[in-house]
This record gives structure tokens, sequence and C-alpha cells, in this order.
């Protein structure tokens, strides 16, 4: 992994403090990983969120990064929403900050971003989409929620073989305002050590 990105993830486990209550609530998600594993079998996240522009992005892009720091193969991380809009640019500035690399592969309205967090690692693809669209699974997967209006307007997702709620606070709310770096950093972070978490607990 790239050197800044090393430094990011060394934070994040030297500082991880995840209270019991907010453990319960992503215990559901090492269950379901760790079964997959156990079975031998593809591990296939999707993270939904309304737009696809924040929450489900950074969840997925740590998520990868996760599973590949704890050498647990077979995880392949998506996100999706209930409708299209576009990867809001502040997401990719803060993974960059934090030690991604992160090209534009497509400009237009949604515009399509690689980011990598190895020189030699397949990118992580970020744009937004629906949910069900074909980029994504079709089937065997499980449908994280990372917000509560996603998690509450989308009361069923076709071929999720499990749905599981973890929401996370949409660093939207400081848009327009002096603290907007620090609010999507501290968001970005919170992501990555709650997937940290998760992965750390599985075992091979």
């Amino acid at each position: 992994m790239y050197k800044d990105l090393i430094e990011t993830i060394n934070n994040i486990v030297a500082n991880q403090k995840i209270d019991e209550e907010r453990k319960a609530t992503l215990q559901p998600l090492i269950d379901f990983v760790q079964q997959k594993v156990i079975n031998g079998e593809n591990v296939n996240l999707n993270f939904i969120c309304t737009h696809n522009s924040r929450r489900s992005h950074l969840s997925q892009v740590w998520a990868q990064v996760a599973a590949a720091h704890f050498s647990i193969p077979n995880v392949y991380c998506y996100s999706g929403g209930t409708e299209e809009t576009a990867l809001f640019p502040k997401v990719a500035e803060t993974l960059t900050n934090q030690g991604f690399s992160i090209f534009k592969i497509a400009d237009s309205n949604n515009p399509v971003y690689a980011i990598k967090y190895s020189a030699n690692a397949l990118p992580v693809i970020g744009f937004s989409k629906k949910y069900d669209n074909l980029f994504n699974p079709v089937s065997a997967f499980a449908a994280i929620m990372t917000c509560s209006q996603a998690d509450g307007g989308c009361p069923f997702i076709a071929g999720a073989e499990k749905r599981i709620p973890i929401t996370f606070e949409d660093p939207k709310i400081s848009d327009n305002t002096p603290e907007q770096s620090k609010v999507y950093a501290e968001r970005s972070l919170q992501i990555a050590t709650e997937m940290f978490y998760i992965f750390s607990k599985i075992s091979r």
C-alpha cells in the first residue's frame, strides 16, 4: 500500500475506539463475512445510501482496503444508491488526503474515478449508480445500508442474501461551512475504523 495510506491505517489501528453498542451493530456483518470465508465463497458487499455520493463510497473503499490489509481473500466491495447522482468531489479529495491515489477515468456529470490504495492492486471504481446497476452483483451479496433514509425507504433489495443496517451521519451537513474538510475527514476515519474492526475479527 502507499506510504501515506499506511500511516493513516496505523493511526486508525492505534486509536480504535468503538463502544459496545456500536460493536453489536457491526456484528452481523462480521458474521456474514466470516461464514463466507469459512465456506470458501466470494464475499460480495454492496454498501447502499440514498445518492451513492458520500457514505456508501467511503464504506466501499475502506472495506476493500481493510480486507486487503488483513489478507481476507475474495472480498469484492460495491456501492449503490436508491438514485443515481455523482460521487461528491470532497469525498475524492478526502481520500486523497488520507493516502489514496485517485484519478478520473471518465468525465461527465457523473464522473468515474479509479481509487487506488496500492500501486499494484486493482483500483476501486467509484461512480454514482443505483444499487441494482449491472456493475453491481445481482445475487449472493450483503446489502449494507449506510444511511437511515435508504434503509427506511428501500425495504426490499432484490438478490441480497442479507440486509444489514450500519448507518453513519451524513458529512453533507458540513457542506459550505468552514468545518467541511474536518467533518469529511472525521467521517472517513470513523468508517475506516469500523471497517478495520470488522475485518480484524475474521478468521481465515
